[in-house]
């Protein structure tokens, strides 16, 4: 089985919380996951958002895109609209060769609201998750029938946070609609990510390994604090800077057949965390692992327009 190492800009530059950014180029990030031994990198806020402009930056670092972000408001929005709003992106990532659009719920959502507490986040209804269930598989088929998978990022502070959470979206919701196999959200909101992935493997298109550090888990107060307040507080890191026990994780996943992208996600601070030096522990860790288990780990720059799916 082939894996292929990717990460995620966002140690570099923060979406939802701006002043946890490094003043770093585009250009000088990509060297920076290349040099860590990554092949792909999400797409990010500061990327070129056409394939005439984005194609050019990635082919001169030797990267590909590995997936990427779309902010979904089907919880309360238009079907046709939200089409509408993801076929820019969409058409991106076919031309970039991406394997996947990551789908995150932000309709209902209290993940960028500092002033939310955890425990204050939405819960859906059995019949309101049904409704939503077929929803998105509505528009996970359509997005599939124009050649771009998505896969479904549960997420903490959103509607679809918890095990039974995932457990009722997928009872709801058809094969089209893939799994995003977070650790780190996982288990920040109290799952057991082994548990999650003997359940719902077979959905798992996409994987992020994202560390825990236990010493601030245990501190976090969810009637009291959000979020972000976490992540400012460090609650996240990469692989091998944490404690998360990852060996069973990806043995497990190689058991299962999973072969494809491991992105390595962590958002933290880059002053007492700096993204270059992050990434390439944890680049190191998870090359390590993956050959631990028995993966081939593609090391090569890209040469060409394809990308592994």
């Amino acid at each position: 089985m082939r894996a292929y190492p990717g990460i995620s800009p966002i140690a570099w530059w923060n979406d939802d919380l701006e002043e946890l950014s490094e003043d770093v180029s585009l250009r000088e990030c990509l060297r920076q996951c290349r040099a860590a031994g990554f092949l792909g990198v999400e797409n990010g806020r500061r990327f070129p958002q056409t394939p005439q402009a984005l194609l050019p930056v990635l082919n001169e670092a030797g990267l590909r895109v590995c997936g990427g972000w779309f902010s979904g408001h089907l919880l309360t929005g238009d079907l046709e609209e939200e089409k509408d709003r993801i076929l820019p992106q969409l058409e991106l990532f076919r031309a970039a060769g991406a394997p996947c659009i990551t789908y995150g719920e932000t309709a209902g959502s209290i993940q960028g609201r500092r002033e939310r507490p955890l425990a204050t986040k939405r819960v859906l209804s059995e019949d309101e998750m049904r409704t939503y269930g077929h929803r998105l598989t509505a528009f996970a088929e359509w997005c599939a029938d124009r050649g771009m998978p998505l896969s479904y990022h549960h997420h903490m502070g959103a509607v679809v946070q918890t095990g039974p959470e995932i457990e009722a979206l997928l009872r709801h919701s058809g094969p089209a609609l893939p799994l995003l196999y977070d650790t780190g959200h996982l288990v920040l909101a109290g799952a057991d990510p082994l548990e999650v992935l003997d359940r719902h493997h077979a959905r798992i298109n996409q994987v992020h390994l994202k560390d825990v550090r236990s010493g601030i888990l245990r501190t976090v107060n969810p009637r009291r604090e959000s979020f972000l307040d976490a992540v400012v507080r460090g609650v996240f890191t990469v692989p091998g800077d944490g404690d998360l026990a990852f060996p069973p994780i990806v043995d497990r996943l190689a058991g299962y057949g999973y072969e494809g992208w491991f992105v390595v996600e962590a958002e933290q601070d880059p002053r007492p965390c700096p993204p270059e030096t992050m990434a390439r522990r944890g680049g190191a860790t998870v090359v390590r692992l993956l050959r631990e288990a028995g993966y081939s780990v593609v090391e090569e720059p890209w040469r060409g327009p394809d990308s592994p799916r």
